[in-house]
């Protein structure tokens, strides 16, 4: 396809506003047909915008088209990318609609996509359109892959041998490149270049600039397992060999090896079926570079990766190879579970626990329950990994629902970590500072040792409130209920719910008082400080997404951390996630009782699998491991089934109190969140819907009441609460409920079905 062609079909690729041509029209489509002996169809195409079913058009009989192929229609005076999902052969009232455009030549959608966007925005309650938009995110993927020429030779003697054609010869032989670089190298004129391409001792090849990824080595041995580690690895990899849909939970301690097993089931899925695909998701993209490694070592070849930090390149070239079946071994983040994979066979969610599988903005949906979905609908089997499984996940596999593959041990000659409790009533720091010398003693005796330390703060910058000392003003985000978080290191004041930053000013904006501020509470740049005064001739560095802003940044630090060139590590949660730091033995956590605060139902929960990620860092080699643990709240059954390493225990605990009060996984939850840009709109628009929910039998609608952040983006929010037993089909409850209220169109209403977070 040369670039002007190319350029063209990028152009048809997009929404177009110009007027639509008269008659019969679309070249693709109609032109040149014999009407006497074709028949029409009539095509349901479903776009990737916010409507709420597929439009119907005509398309000759003759082009065959099928559910699932790209096309490009009309809608009003636009022509728009969509997909077809349903055709009827020889219609008698198609030639009334209006006529499909262009017939594009990217893979078709495979119908379990289909099944699953249908599915998903029943559930989600979302039109099917937005969901379609998160699955062909990647137009120039539907397009042939880009080309560039190159020059090889031919093996042709030229009539004449110069010094010149002999040095382009001989620079060719070396590597396939273009013209004018061939010439750039051979210290020539591009003439002599095309002299020897003329008498054709040099040819000109098309090289596609997405080549298919390479195949995994399937028979390329992993690495040795332990007796337990076999164990569990041959009962994942026979459900996968059985087939179906099957879900396993892989529940494993910290350091007990998961990620091998998990990596055997992934070469039993490739193995069994030579056109079989496996995925693996992620909670993190940082966590994508360590995993890397580990999976090129397992299979030969890196997987294929998908997340929002790849290149534009790499994300077309990957969806064009997924959707055509060729990518094998694809590795990403929540958003790779909407590929369009035509044969997948198994999916891996690793740290299935991690609040990080949640989407909180645009379509809302958590990619863990969203993937067993996607499973049952194209029978394949799921493995949920975790050391800390969710409520959810536990309760299926103590049901008999999942089964519950188990690893109680470290791998090899490594122990669990000794865990303490930190009472800060008893045991406080200096005043001025935040970190009890507890720790700050467990650090030196570490450091004494040659070993290192990492210090977990989970709060991003220096401080998490800025405060006028004179009036008392807070700095707070112009058009949100939040506060501005202080960033030192760049002077700057940031919000981190909507990403507002300015300078910190010199005066208070409310009494023009100069230097009035004071910095309340501890971010890691402030524990960085406080780590530095203690420490001066030490190497410390912050682990954060503010001091790793890309993979490379990621790969850069973790590199340090394992050679040893880091000798106390302060971090946030990015820290606690698949990280293997052999010379790691002591990990001191600042703030536990952070995760507490709020009316969060899995508060606890979530603060017992955090901290017991992060304390699993430290001693996962031969070195034995020790974590200490500040608290306000030592006597918090969280606090002591963490000192006692008493999962089991614990979690039995919060099972049974969510039992009682019907709440997940015992009941369902959904959220709707009203906003509008003034707040007695909010208040009207809520009342509104308020008074136009349905009655339903085992369902409580509470509500509406303001959101703890009650202004975001300068949208005033109104929330209601549902909670419904385990038999209540929510989301048609929601359905309706929506479909009952005529809003002003400048009211937003969010559906947010199974929340994670009450803000």
């Amino acid at each position: 396809m040369s670039s002007t062609a190319r350029r063209r079909a990028l152009n048809a690729l997009k929404p177009q506003r110009a007027p639509l041509p008269a008659g019969p029209l679309f070249a693709v489509a109609e032109e040149g047909a014999d009407f006497v002996h074709d028949t029409l169809d009539k095509v349901a195409v479903l776009f990737p915008l916010p409507l709420p079913e597929p439009f119907d058009y005509r398309a000759l009989g003759s082009l065959a088209l099928q559910p699932g192929m790209h096309v490009i229609a009309p809608i009003g005076p636009r022509l728009v990318r969509g997909v077809i999902w349903a055709v009827e052969r020889d219609h008698p009232g198609a030639a009334n609609f209006k006529a499909i455009a262009e017939v594009l030549p990217g893979s078709p959608l495979p119908e379990v996509t289909r099944a699953f966007i249908d599915w998903a925005s029943k559930y989600l309650v979302r039109p099917p359109g937005d969901i379609l938009r998160m699955v062909v995110r990647s137009p120039e993927a539907l397009l042939p892959p880009p080309t560039h020429s190159v020059l090889t030779p031919t093996g042709a003697v030229p009539p004449k041998v110069t010094e010149a054609r002999r040095r382009v010869l001989e620079e060719a032989a070396k590597e396939q490149v273009n013209a004018a670089e061939l010439a750039r190298r051979a210290d020539t004129s591009s003439a002599v270049v095309k002299g020897l391409v003329d008498c054709g001792a040099l040819a000109k090849l098309e090289i596609s600039e997405d080549p298919p990824f390479p195949a995994p080595e399937i028979e390329r041995e992993g690495k040795a397992l332990s007796e337990i580690q076999r164990a569990a690895a041959k009962t994942v990899c026979a459900h996968v060999r059985a087939g179906g849909f099957h879900v396993a939970l892989l529940d494993g301690v910290t350091g007990s090896g998961k990620t091998e097993v998990y990596l055997e089931a992934a070469a039993e899925a490739l193995r069994g079926d030579p056109a079989a695909q496996v995925l693996v998701l992620l909670p993190e993209i940082a966590l994508t570079q360590a995993a890397l490694a580990r999976f090129e070592a397992r299979f030969g070849v890196a997987p294929v990766e998908w997340h929002s930090a790849i290149a534009h390149k790499a994300r077309r070239r990957a969806w064009r190879e997924v959707a055509a079946g060729r990518a094998r071994l694809i590795l990403g983040a929540r958003s790779a579970l909407f590929l369009p994979y035509p044969n997948l066979k198994l999916i891996v969610i690793d740290e299935e626990h991690d609040p990080s599988y949640k989407q909180e903005e645009g379509v809302i949906y958590q990619a863990r329950d969203l993937a067993v979905a996607r499973a049952k609908l194209g029978q394949c089997a799921v493995i949920l990994a975790s050391a800390t499984p969710s409520l959810e996940t536990l309760v299926n596999a103590q049901a008999g629902r999942y089964a519950h593959v188990q690893l109680p041990a470290r791998h090899g000659a490594a122990e669990l970590p000794d865990v303490g409790l930190v009472d800060m009533k008893l045991d406080p720091p200096e005043k001025g500072r935040w970190i009890s010398p507890k720790l700050m003693q467990a650090a030196a005796e570490a450091m004494l040792r040659g070993e290192q330390s990492l210090f977990y703060m989970n709060r991003r910058g220096y401080a998490p409130l800025t405060l006028c000392r004179v009036c008392g003003h807070r700095m707070k985000s112009p058009d949100s209920d939040a506060w501005l978080v202080e960033h030192r290191y760049s002077g700057r004041l940031v919000c981190h719910l909507t990403g507002f930053s300015m300078p910190k000013p010199k005066a208070c904006p409310e009494c023009q008082t100069p230097d009035s501020f004071t910095s309340i509470g501890p971010g890691v740049e402030r524990i960085e400080e406080e780590v530095r005064t203690f420490f001066p001739n030490a190497r410390i560095e912050i682990f954060s997404s503010d001091t790793t802003p890309n993979g490379e940044a990621v790969r850069e630090l973790v590199a340090r951390m394992e050679a040893s060139e880091i000798d106390i590590l302060i971090g946030t949660q990015i820290v606690a996630k698949g990280h293997n730091f052999p010379n790691l033995t002591f990990v001191g956590v600042i703030d536990a009782d952070l995760g507490l605060k709020g009316g969060d139902l899995r508060a606890g929960e979530r603060t017992f699998q955090l901290v017991s990620q992060v304390a699993g860092r430290a001693g996962r080699h031969e070195k034995k491991g020790r974590a200490l643990i500040q608290t306000y709240a030592p006597d918090e059954p969280v606090m002591q089934a963490l000192a006692a390493q008493d999962r089991d225990a614990f979690f039995a605990a919060e099972i049974a109190e969510r039992e009682a009060a019907r709440m997940p996984p015992f009941g369902r939850l959904a959220a709707v969140i009203v906003s509008a840009p003034d707040e007695k709109l909010a208040n009207d628009a809520a009342k509104a819907m308020g008074e136009k929910a349905p009655n339903v039998d085992g369902l409580d609608l509470w509500g509406p009441a303001p959101a703890p952040l009650a202004v975001i983006r300068g949208m005033h929010r109104r929330r209601f609460l549902i909670r419904a037993n385990r038999g209540v089909d929510v989301s048609a409850f929601l359905s309706t409920w929506s479909a009952r209220v005529k809003l002003h169109s400048a009211v937003r209403v969010q559906i947010d079905v199974d929340p994670y977070s009450f803000l």
